[in-house]
């Protein structure tokens, strides 16, 4: 239980502010609303708030989305820009384990009639056919030099080698590959964890869920998008597997040598951390990008997987199904992003470690055919719960360095859900809402039960009301298969 200093300044933000603890550059800034907060203090991620608060360049705020809780160095839910000119640094804990775990959402032109009697199938043939667990392996081989080619070249690589179309990479961000990756600064480990497991869901949180749309709040966006109710969606929620959890490992070592050498002080090892400017961070940020780049082939593979299940299963091709890419965003990054800072422009390091991009209409970095609406802002719940497909704004640009959540945020550590959550009673609780699940073992279901989460309603509702992203409509699952 958390009990510092939490002042409500908005309806929906509470400050932690800098005079808290000596050494803070800047105030925490949590979302949450009055039923939230208490949900949030219940761990001690406002303390992760205040600690990132010290990282030296830091801009404007240590920021926190709804979905917040305890995380590695940052909280999960985490936002933070420093400013290179300022000594600002980069932080492998600002970024996660995972580097660019996140999410692809894409339509189709079934309707939920059209699964009426095969959902059963639908959820065995896509756990067949889609690798998942713990250590599983993807039918994607490549030599070293070709994960070369992979890491350089992101979801550019594997479209190349027929996993897809071009037309999918213009609805990635960054059209599925970040420039400035280096393979030369990942290591060798790194390398042979990563070559096996391209094309693999994962395991944890990771999932493939087939949905229906329940709900349309803005219309004329969902128009640009080409939904409607009752359509079949589907969502894949995977990362960089045990290449990024590699490349990250390496660099918190790395990166916790620097901290004497560069005369940082933090109030936590796991905020390690380096001057961008600094080979260290220049080494990592290379990694790091190589990472996110393996992660976008990652997702590219697994909607291939997907179309060519769903080609199966109805005796069309994936192109006659509609099953057309919406958009692909990351969760886990740290990217170089043009800010206005007391009336002049900055280049910003913004670390969003379980937070996702939301750049408003207008924004040049949008696809054409999206930028009167925003960027599409894919918050998905989990297992039992609505997801949600929404627009970025301007004002989460000028307000949190366009961001917004990516999630719902735990609400119980993977032990307590093991202690308290029945697997057979939350197998029987799925099927009464008639979501079929498939997974490669019983303890992944418990840790990622819906009990053990907040309430997506809830946490979309806040950002919501908030500015920081605007409702577009609410799908529902109907199967989902874990990692």
């Amino acid at each position: 239980m958390w009990d510092g200093p939490l002042e409500k300044i908005s309806d929906c933000q509470y400050r932690i502010p800098k005079s808290y603890k000596p050494g803070m550059l800047v105030d925490g800034i949590i979302y949450a609303d009055d039923k939230l907060i208490d949900n949030v203090k219940q761990d001690k991620a406002p303390e992760q708030v205040a600690n990132v608060a010290h990282l030296p360049g830091i801009v404007k705020a240590s920021l926190a989305m709804p979905d917040i809780h305890w995380g590695y160095g940052f909280p999960i839910g985490g936002v933070a820009a420093t400013d290179p000119d300022q000594g600002g640094v980069v932080s492998p804990g600002g970024v996660g384990y995972d580097i660019n775990c996140g999410v692809r959402l894409f339509k189709t032109n079934l309707v939920l009639e059209d699964l009426k009697g095969k959902i059963e199938k639908i959820v065995n043939v896509l756990y067949n056919d889609v690798p998942s667990g713990v250590g599983s392996k993807g039918q994607v081989k490549v030599s070293y030099q070709q994960e070369k080619k992979l890491l350089l070249s992101g979801a550019k690589w594997a479209v190349a080698q027929g996993f897809g179309v071009k037309e999918d990479l213009e609805y990635c961000e960054e059209s599925g590959a970040i420039e400035g990756a280096d393979p030369d600064s990942v290591s060798e480990r790194a390398f042979e964890r990563g070559k096996p497991q391209a094309g693999t869901l994962g395991s944890g949180n990771h999932f493939l869920e087939v949905q229906v749309i329940e709900d349309i709040f803005d219309q004329a966006a969902a128009e640009v998008f080409d939904l409607h109710i009752g359509q079949i969606t589907v969502m894949i929620h995977s990362g960089s597997r045990g290449f990024g959890y590699q490349v990250c490992d390496d660099y918190v070592k790395v990166m916790g040598k620097c901290l004497a050498k560069y005369a940082i002080k933090v109030p936590d090892r796991q905020l390690a951390c380096a001057p961008i400017y600094s080979s260290e961070a220049k080494a990592y940020i290379g990694a790091m990008r190589a990472a996110a780049n393996y992660a976008w082939v990652n997702r590219q593979v697994l909607m291939h997987l997907v179309r060519e299940s769903f080609g199966k299963l109805f005796s069309k091709s994936w192109q006659s199904l509609g099953m057309d890419l919406i958009y692909d965003v990351a969760h886990n990054i740290a990217k170089f992003e043009k800010y206005t800072i007391d009336g002049k422009t900055k280049t910003l390091c913004v670390h969003r470690k379980g937070a996702t991009r939301a750049f408003g209409p207008g924004n040049p970095e949008l696809p054409e055919r999206y930028r009167n609406v925003g960027q599409p802002v894919i918050i998905p719940g989990d297992m039992g719960t609505a997801s949600y497909l929404l627009v970025g704004t301007k004002k989460a640009q000028e307000e949190t360095f366009g961001s917004t959540c990516h999630g719902a945020g735990r609400l119980k550590s993977r032990s307590e859900a093991i202690r308290t959550v029945d697997y057979d009673l939350l197998i029987k609780e799925l099927r009464q809402k008639g979501i079929e699940v498939r997974s490669s073992g019983e303890k992944t279901l418990v840790e990622e039960a819906p009990s053990v989460y907040k309430n997506i309603d809830n946490v979309i509702e806040i950002v919501d009301r908030a500015g920081l992203a605007k409702k577009v409509c609410r799908m529902r699952p109907l199967c989902v298969v874990k990692g």
